[in-house]
Order: structure tokens, then sequence, then C-alpha cells
């Protein structure tokens, strides 16, 4: 999903943050009120230690607290998938619009002040960005519960630094479920070794303790529908959660109604095989099905 430029005012509120809270120490240092390197060790210790009464701005008119944030590092992508965007890819955002390193950390700072205790690095693809390694062991300096990733899988040779930084949780982006013609035909790119790499970068975050990892797979009619059963069957002998997406209007994506296969449309195909599946309960506040 591409990013989206940000308002003049939010630059201006973002900037003046920065200026005043930055001591002109590196990025990779800590600022004055943050945890040192050793006393943020422990997830979510200086969060605890500094916790506020959750704030009416992170909570909506059914009551329901917002402590969940996602920001996406770049837009740019090293993939075409189908359901994102078209194949020569979308105009870019100058780069003078996109968020700093030292605004997206200012803007983590504000949100985790106001409640938010778990940050989700989006794109794009974020792990194309040279200094994500960076921003996630600063965002541990946080406190944060929990830091995560969404990624397509391709740069994952990156996952053993990205765990020393502390990152807790991975999703990939899978349109396919083991076949290499689908996945050029979806990503529409035709490097034998991308396929390798994703599938190598699952079974990486396997050994290195990720669990479950998750796979999201975006269904779309006449492309993929057909493999639902291939991708649940992934998860009898892997640590992996598998969660099917309803095909969603993007900027370019020529989305169209026809090709949309129903969250109770997929339900119904799973218990032709499992006629006992039950759909798990909801949490208060989760979009997903």
């Amino acid at each position: 999903m591409a990013a989206r430029p940000m308002s003049r005012m939010l630059r201006r509120v973002l900037r003046s943050s920065v200026r005043s809270c930055s001591s002109g120490a590196p990025v990779t240092q800590p600022r004055p009120g943050e945890p040192s390197q050793s006393a943020a060790e422990k997830p979510g210790q200086f969060l605890r230690e500094h916790a506020a009464p959750f704030s009416a701005f992170l909570t909506d008119s059914f009551g329901r607290h917002h402590s969940y944030l996602r920001i996406s590092l770049t837009e740019k992508c090293n993939l075409r998938c189908q359901y994102c965007m078209p194949e020569e890819g979308v105009p870019l955002t100058p780069k003078a619009d996109l968020l700093t390193t030292e605004e997206i950390l200012t803007l983590a700072r504000l949100f985790v002040k106001e409640g938010v205790d778990k940050i989700r690095l989006t794109g794009g693809e974020p792990l194309i960005r040279p200094d994500v390694v960076d921003i996630v062991a600063q965002l541990h300096r946080k406190g944060l519960r929990a830091i995560g990733v969404t990624t397509n899988g391709i740069n994952l040779a990156r996952l053993l630094q990205l765990q020393k930084a502390c990152l807790s949780a991975i999703n990939i982006s899978l349109g396919y479920a083991g076949s290499q013609p689908k996945f050029e035909f979806i990503v529409r790119r035709e490097r034998v070794t991308r396929f390798h790499k994703v599938m190598e970068g699952i079974h990486k975050a396997i050994e290195l303790g990720y669990s479950p990892v998750k796979v999201n797979c975006v269904v779309m009619r006449g492309l993929n529908e057909d493999e639902l059963l291939d991708f649940v069957a992934l998860t009898e002998g892997l640590p992996l959660d598998v969660r099917f997406i309803e095909y969603m209007p993007f900027d370019g994506n020529k989305w169209n109604v026809k090709k949309m296969v129903s969250y109770k449309e997929m339900l119904d195909t799973l218990r032709q095989q499992w006629p006992e599946l039950e759909k798990l309960p909801e949490e208060e506040s989760s979009t997903a099905k």
C-alpha cells in the first residue's frame, strides 16, 4: 500500500517536536527522558513505569481504546502485486514530503505518551528502507509492548539484524501457496530467486523463534481463490497463522467487485474440507474477520 503525503500542519508539529526534544546526538542514541540501552532491554518496562490514563484522543465514540499504530516507512516496493498497484507502479510522493527518521521517532514518542503500546511498520515495502533496523531499535527504546513489520518477504535476509533490534512480530504478504508460475503472475516479476527468498525468509523467521509467523493472503477471484485449502495446509506442519483478506480498492489496483471473494464465501469453501470449523471471537477493536 502506498504511503500518503503528510499535511503541512502535521509536518510543522513534528519538526517543532524534533527541534525541542533533539539533543544533537545521533539517532542511535537515547534522548533525555528515555531509558538507556540497558534499561530498555525488557520490552514495555518504560511504558509500565510511566503509564498514564489512556488518552481521550485515542478513544473512539464506542469507548474503544486504540493502542495500535501503523507507520508507513516508504511507498516504494520491489514487487507489483496485482491486488496492490499497477504494473507500471504509482507516482511517488516527493522525498521532502515523506517522514524522516527523526520524524518517525518523534511521532512514535507522541503516540506512546497517549497510550499506544504497539507499532507496526508498513509501506510500500518497509524492508527496502536503509535505516529500518535503526528505526526498530529506537522504537524499542520507547518502551513499546510490541513492534511488528508487514513485508513481502523478499528482503528477510536482514531478519537476524531486525531480531537483535527487538522486532517482535512478522507479517508476510503472500498471494500464492507455493506455485512458482502463480507467484510470478501475481507479483509481476519473473526472477525465480524472489520466490525462494520469501520461502527462505518464512523458515528463517520460524528458526529464530517467531511464533506464529503471520501470513496474509489477499484473495481475488480468478487469481488465487482456488488455493485457500493449500494455504491452510501450510499451517499443519509450521507455526503459521494464515489470514485471508478481502480484495479492497486502492489507488491504482483497478478494483472490480467481480474479483472480490467475501469472507463468508471463503468460510464456506474451508468448511467443505473442515465442516466443524468455527469462527474465533473477534477482539473489540479488530478489523479482521
